[in-house]
């Protein structure tokens, strides 16, 4: 009688079926494992490039932060310095704030090779950084999962090849002015902003959104402590910081080619349209114009507390407003990425659009294929199929900044994709990346 009850119990309710349910107890288990295996993957790949490819990275940047740093030594040749070992073709000389030889300095005493090594290895950390932090301003908490997991994809997006190979300081610079956002302390904010403008001038667009978010204190903060960046250099390096500030400042040519395929600045793209250096001339006057406007508008679309977004609104305008932006300038693109597919607009269709676009742009890498199709890097003068695909990351910014202008503001932004439970977040990343 028993038995028969039993099994008419089990018809009713069905076998449970322990197999599919132990399968799906494991598989947070892997997607756990997943992230942080396929981020030590990537950076083994990263640094396998590195010393095992024919042609890995030459870290020639890195070469002229310690020639410029060692040539403190010898008063009165910062800005004669020149490095030509890799680059034959292109003497590099040190075209830096003489602040930065300064903040160089100590690393002229390491050899070399360790240097480069714990270089890529910080630009690795750098990145992560740039990643948790955008995370932060979104207000996603503690979802490490994701951040490794964007941090594995975007080692490989062009920005940060080129910073990986070459042993640039954008990853860096990039960090410390999220950071600059995201602290509520008006002097660390203001102090991270003027150091970095004092090491490379360009990050110093960021006192832009400090005057804009009205961050009145930390916008004065940061334009003292890049006064006394100039001061401390005018005290250690002399007539090199005068001769820096009077003379070599704004001369763009003496930074590099200004027509490459690598410069993708409004001043870049105009000059390979019309077959020769464009200056600031007209057409560069009017586009900036232009971008200005939009910037201005996109600012107005996001909502107050959206911090990242107005950020990266003043970055892409600075990018396009800057004589030269090298493609590893435009690290600000991972954050942007992570800003459309998790920010308050991602659930828009452009946000879609924009976001995995500008991934598999950067993937692909554009103005890194269209410098093949160009005799050397200074020849201006090109076919104009190959001048007009070399807008690429100008037109899609523009776009960009169009999109964002062109979205209502948020009366209530959403929440970010799932503060509450950030371990999903992780989850949606690796099933979207």
């Amino acid at each position: 009688m028993r038995c028969g009850l039993r099994r008419a119990a089990v018809a009713r309710v069905g076998r449970i079926d322990t197999i599919s349910a132990a399968a799906a107890a494991t598989s947070p288990r892997r997607r756990t494992l997943m992230a942080p295996l396929l981020l030590i993957a990537s950076i083994a790949a990263r640094f396998g490039w590195t010393y095992l490819a024919p042609h890995g990275a030459n870290f020639v940047d890195l070469h002229v932060y310690v020639g410029g740093a060692e040539a403190l030594n010898h008063p009165g040749t910062l800005y004669s310095y020149v490095y030509a070992d890799q680059t034959p073709d292109f003497p590099l000389p040190f075209t830096y704030p003489p602040f930065a030889a300064v903040v160089f300095y100590p690393m002229h005493v390491l050899p070399f090779g360790v240097l480069a090594f714990l270089w890529q290895a910080a630009i690795v950390a750098a990145l992560y950084g740039v990643v948790r932090v955008s995370q932060r301003l979104l207000g996603i908490a503690a979802n490490r999962r994701a951040a490794m997991l964007w941090t594995a994809v975007t080692i490989w997006i062009e920005p940060l090849r080129s910073n990986f190979d070459y042993g640039q300081i954008n990853v860096f610079l990039v960090l410390a002015v999220l950071w600059a956002v995201y602290t509520t302390r008006w002097w660390l904010s203001g102090l991270l902003v003027g150091v970095a403008a004092g090491v490379k001038l360009t990050p110093g667009v960021a006192g832009l959104y400090l005057l804009g978010a009205r961050r009145w204190s930390a916008a004065l903060f940061s334009f003292s402590v890049f006064l006394v960046t100039i001061g401390l250099s005018l005290f250690v390096v002399g007539d090199q910081a005068r001769y820096y500030f009077t003379d070599l400042l704004g001369d763009a040519r003496r930074v590099g080619p200004i027509a490459t395929s690598f410069n993708q600045s409004w001043r870049g793209a105009i000059s390979r349209i019309l077959g020769y250096d464009a200056g600031y001339g007209p057409l560069v006057l009017a586009a900036i114009v232009v971008t200005a406007v939009l910037a201005v508008l996109a600012w107005r679309a996001l909502d107050d507390a959206d911090a990242l977004g107005r950020l990266l609104v003043v970055e892409l305008f600075g990018l396009l407003l800057s004589p030269i932006s090298w493609t590893h300038h435009w690290v600000w693109l991972v954050p942007l990425m992570i800003w459309l597919v998790h920010g308050p607009l991602r659930n828009r269709l452009g946000a879609k659009i924009f976001g995995w676009g500008w991934l598999l742009l950067t993937l692909i890498g554009v103005p890194w294929l269209l410098s093949f199709a160009q005799p050397t890097i200074w020849v201006i003068s090109r076919p104009w199929y190959l001048a007009w695909a070399g807008l690429v990351y100008v037109v899609a910014t523009m776009a960009t900044l169009g999109w964002i202008a062109s979205t209502r503001r948020l009366l209530a932004p959403e929440k970010p994709a799932v503060a509450a439970k950030p371990d999903d977040v992780a989850d949606g990343v690796a099933d979207e990346v």
